[in-house]
């Protein structure tokens, strides 16, 4: 395929919307100014200590619920990083790769194409987000590598980011209702606040699937309706990237210790055994408990994926190339916990905390029927500062939750206010674009104007359904375990 001429380029550029060039303007600065994510969270933790002290608390109070909270949540760190080690695991698993061949010959038309990637991306999603960000970008992969189609890969990029941005946090892997509906990960701080709220009140009410039903056909036609046609798109090989296939090399067993390594001995006994706790924990209890428990959802990935690879070689290997993704989690969501346990530990002489003035200037704001659209710009806003679903659930949650209390909104949805608030900065955020990044061989740049304007789109939606749906809903208090 010949490279564009200069003017089918003019002509490209002349047909982006002014939205879509202001989109990668930002993204541009963004990606200039911008520090890592770590430095956000290293901020938070000196604003939010300084708010303590300026609050009346005592300075050895303080110092003591910030290394109390560091390690408060160690377990759920953990949890999240095997939810992205899962997701990759699955996702780049041979009988996985072979089904994206087969769905990447099934669109007939370029921009055909970038709508299936965004269809198949954000189906994955609701899954788990670490599956969607890998299938996606796979798949996009896939479909460039069909040349006749003439497929905007910028626009399938964009469309494989979809999962992230737009429907993830309605799934079964959303941070914000996982913690909410374990009570062993919750903070102490929040336990008494919020309760434990299940999967029913979050994720599986009738008004979420409703809000995740309308995403997913929005966001699919605007993939579709803003792909450039044939004569306009950009395709990978116009961009100089190489979509060929990579195949892992694990070799042969050089020495005898190596030969359980290559064999599926060990992957067959493994998978029976933790497939037989499995089956335990579904046959005890209704399916949507057993699925709501971190452990049972990241074991059922991790075994999936064993299965999948076959030998324990290429799983291994899989598994090393997805530990650095988790980095972040792993050092950010300790730094969190920290931060929650200060806003709520340390009281001034008349024992009120952080937290607690912050909610009282969120109920005197606000009413029951604004706080779902204050709650959700607020949590929009502060996203792209903090780039971290569950993270910044844990920083938010003990002001916003108390607050939704005392407004008596329902907690269910205040949690799922914040899931579909806290997706769209995701749309332009290019933390969370990285991984997805790495496997296209693109820059933030080159698919955030397809994105930029989702989150144009998306933002009055979702903030008008979240408004309304709350109408429907009663108050009910917290629920111990």
């Amino acid at each position: 395929m010949s490279t564009p001429t200069p003017e089918r380029r003019a002509d490209s550029a002349a047909l982006d919307s002014a939205l879509s060039r202001a989109g990668i303007r930002f993204t541009a600065w963004a990606e200039k100014w911008f520090p890592d994510a770590f430095i956000f969270v290293a901020i938070a933790v000196v604003i939010v200590a300084l708010g303590a002290l300026a609050n009346g608390a005592p300075t050895p109070a303080i110092a003591k619920s910030f290394g109390d909270g560091f390690w408060s949540l160690i377990p759920f760190t953990m949890q999240m990083a095997f939810v992205t080690i899962g997701g990759y695991v699955v996702a780049t698993a041979p009988p996985v790769q072979a089904l994206i061949d087969r769905l990447a010959a099934i669109p007939k038309t370029g921009r055909g194409a970038v709508g299936f990637v965004a269809a198949a991306t954000m189906l994955s999603s609701f899954l788990s987000w670490g599956l969607s960000l890998i299938f996606g970008g796979l798949l996009a992969r896939a479909l460039a590598r069909r040349t006749e189609l003439r497929m905007d890969y910028r626009a399938a990029g964009a469309a494989a980011y979809l999962g992230l941005g737009a429907t993830w946090a309605m799934g079964l892997s959303s941070s914000a209702a996982q913690l909410q509906a374990n009570p062993a990960s919750l903070p102490k701080a929040l336990l008494p606040i919020t309760g434990v709220i299940p999967f029913s009140e979050t994720i599986f009410l009738w008004q979420s699937m409703l809000i995740a039903v309308i995403l997913f056909v929005m966001s699919v036609i605007i993939a579709y309706a803003s792909a450039p046609r044939p004569s306009t798109a950009v395709t990978a090989e116009d961009l100089g990237v190489s979509v060929a296939r990579e195949e892992a090399d694990l070799g042969r067993p050089e020495q005898p210790g190596e030969w359980l390594e290559h064999s599926p001995i060990l992957t067959i006994l493994l998978v029976v055994i933790a497939g037989a706790w499995i089956y335990q924990e579904f046959a005890r209890q209704s399916w949507i408990t057993a699925i709501s428990n971190l452990n049972t959802y990241n074991l059922l990935f991790i075994t999936l994926g064993l299965l999948l690879h076959w030998r324990p070689k290429r799983f291994l290997v899989a598994v090393a190339k997805a530990v650095p993704a988790t980095a972040g989690i792993l050092i950010q969501f300790p730094l969190y916990a920290a931060i929650s346990a200060m806003l709520t530990g340390p009281k001034n002489a008349a024992g009120i905390s952080v937290s607690e003035v912050i909610t009282h200037a969120f109920v005197s704001l606000n009413t029951t029927g604004s706080f779902p659209i204050s709650m959700g710009v607020y949590s929009a806003v502060l996203g792209f500062f903090v780039p971290s679903g569950g993270g910044k659930w844990l920083l938010e949650a003990p002001y916003v939750m108390q607050a939704a209390n005392e407004l008596q909104v329902h907690l269910g949805w205040a949690v799922m206010v914040y899931n579909a608030a806290e997706a769209l900065p995701n749309l332009i955020n290019p933390f969370w674009m990285l991984p997805l990044l790495g496997i296209l061989g693109l820059k933030a740049r080159d698919i955030v104007g397809f994105s930029f304007l989702q989150l144009l789109i998306h933002l009055p939606v979702v903030l008008f359904l979240l408004w309304a749906l709350a109408f429907t809903l009663t108050y009910h208090p917290p629920v111990m375990p």
